[in-house]
């Protein structure tokens, strides 16, 4: 049976990885293009704050050619139309498929399903409802290397951003935060993995502190009271630049 084409909504990140993984294994979707958010102004992946230049090193590296949306106002407005303009063309390729890393947030699924509905276009969720413990446990396992790049402070605090995420790591989470921050309390980048030819060799640069006024153009859903009051960004850079 022929695969089905699709396009994979890629942040970079090990639940993205790790989704991607997924989809290799069984075998159904063919996936023609990896799809990702990026600020034209830092040219850094929106929400995350990682360099394009990493983005497309992960690309290369898994063999799958890189779609960029790029914004410049980080208005939820602007995100959805340079979204709609790249699935639309995607779409006249005969794909009408899109993957996601979503996990358990329903108000972000739904969001994304009347999106795609309305470009007659289906949402895929490899990961959905896994259980996000026994999922770090086998990404960790299967040899995914990843590192935090960005921390929620009303969740954990500076010296958790720019650390691996390892067995010690997720032991030494707070039982308030979900081991893969799905709830927005971290996000990461993926640097070595099984769906990568070559590893992407990364050293941490400085880390900077964003105040919560920060826009996020790619996530639609609004952060939960937690007490946040900004963000800890890791700056990671590649060797072989």
């Amino acid at each position: 049976m022929d695969k089905i084409p699709a396009i994979f909504s890629w942040s970079g990140g090990k639940d993205s990885s790790y989704a991607l993984q997924k989809i290799f294994e069984e075998g159904l979707y063919d996936v023609k293009y990896l799809l990702s958010t990026i600020n034209g102004n830092f040219k850094r992946l929106s929400m995350h704050g990682v360099k394009e230049e990493l983005i497309e090193a992960q690309a290369e590296s898994i063999g799958i050619p890189l779609l960029k949306a790029y914004v410049y106002e980080a208005s939820n407005a602007e995100y959805e139309k340079q979204m709609q303009e790249i699935l639309l063309q995607a779409r006249a390729e005969n794909i009408h498929h899109v993957i996601f890393g979503d996990i358990f947030l329903e108000d972000l699924r739904q969001y994304r399903e009347q999106k795609m509905a309305a470009l007659n276009m289906q949402c895929v969720f490899p990961i959905w409802k896994t259980d996000t413990k026994w999922m770090v446990n086998d990404f960790i396992s299967k040899g995914f290397k990843t590192i935090t790049c960005c921390i929620n402070d009303g969740y954990l605090n500076e010296s958790w951003c720019g650390r691996l995420i390892d067995e010690s790591f997720i032991d030494e989470l707070p039982q308030t935060v979900d081991p893969c921050g799905e709830n927005g309390e971290f996000h990461s980048f993926c640097f070595e993995a099984p769906i990568f030819k070559k590893k992407i060799n990364i050293v941490t640069g400085a880390k900077t502190y964003k105040a919560l006024d920060i826009k996020f153009a790619d996530h639609p859903t609004p952060i939960k009271d937690t007490g946040t009051k900004g963000f800890w960004f890791c700056d990671l850079l590649n060797q072989e630049v």
